[in-house]
């Protein structure tokens, strides 16, 4: 099953850039309550319950060059396996394609920062999450879900990275995440954050958990006063103003919502981010 409106191969188009979906199916290093990598199926099927047409932007899919990628094979692999066959399925896809990833847990982030990180030295990251996940390490892990963000600080420079939502982790993180060029548990930015964002190729990642359970209870580490769905939906349809090069939906964990609507709401922030990312030429 494909993303909604998605072929499974690329049509190449001159001059223009096309979408990749990906399905990472990896958790690997989760802690409390695994399923993550039940995601990208999830998210893939709910779409079908979504429309390929967006009112609010006044665009559809079709107007999109989108394919769907396949899932990267996880099968048996831990961390470094999973960021081998990653990177091996990224280099894969046409130059002109820009990775829409689904998650699998939040380390999936890493080697898809790796390998857009080689093409784009300036690449800038603003993470959407309820956590800090600055850990340096967590259960004898120097990378996985509660470490990606701070093995992610590190290969681009904690002045790279701004960080929106946050609203859990240790001390020790919060003290880390001073470092870093932005850190709020609102989900808003001064504008001289967004004027420098604009300057830059920018990689977002979403993790589902930044939303209010209410909304969205299907992750593996729900917490409380989180982000309304309204809300960030109307903060993802203003990304069209940077220069986005990549982006992930992460931690959609199936089995701890049973209604389907955490995975209908990831597949409609992808579907929106898939709009306005495309609209603007690279």
């Amino acid at each position: 099953m494909t993303f909604l409106a998605a072929r499974t191969a690329p049509v190449p188009r001159e001059g223009k850039g096309a979408m990749a979906i990906i399905g990472v199916p990896f958790d690997g290093t989760s802690t409390f309550r695994r399923g993550s990598r039940h995601g990208p199926a999830a998210i893939r099927w709910a779409s079908q319950s979504i429309e390929t047409y967006s009112p609010v932007l006044r665009r559809a899919l079709e107007d999109v060059e989108l394919f769907d990628a396949g899932d990267v094979d996880v099968a048996g692999a831990g961390v470094d396996g999973m960021r081998s066959a990653a990177d091996a399925h990224l280099a894969a896809l046409p130059s002109h394609a820009v990775p829409a990833v689904l998650g699998g847990e939040h380390t999936v982030t890493f080697p898809i920062v790796e390998r857009l990180h080689r093409s784009y030295s300036d690449l800038a990251v603003l993470q959407l999450d309820a956590h800090t996940d600055l850990r340096d390490e967590y259960e004898g892990l120097a990378v996985s879900h509660a470490t990606v963000m701070r093995r992610v600080a590190d290969l681009v420079g904690s002045q790279s990275v701004v960080q929106i939502g946050t609203r859990a982790g240790t001390a020790g993180e919060f003290e880390t995440a001073r470092s870093l060029r932005f850190s709020s548990s609102a989900l808003n930015m001064p504008a001289e954050i967004w004027s420098w964002l604009e300057q830059r190729p920018v990689y977002v990642t979403l993790d589902i958990d930044l939303i209010d359970p209410s909304d969205a209870p299907g992750t593996g580490n729900p917490e409380p006063e989180g982000i309304a769905a309204r809300e960030l939906l109307s903060f993802i349809r203003k990304l069209g103003g940077l220069r986005i090069v990549g982006f992930d939906v992460v931690e959609v964990s199936p089995p701890y919502d049973p209604s389907g609507r955490t995975a209908v709401l990831a597949a409609t922030i992808v579907r929106e981010a898939i709009l306005v990312i495309s609209a603007r030429p690279l």
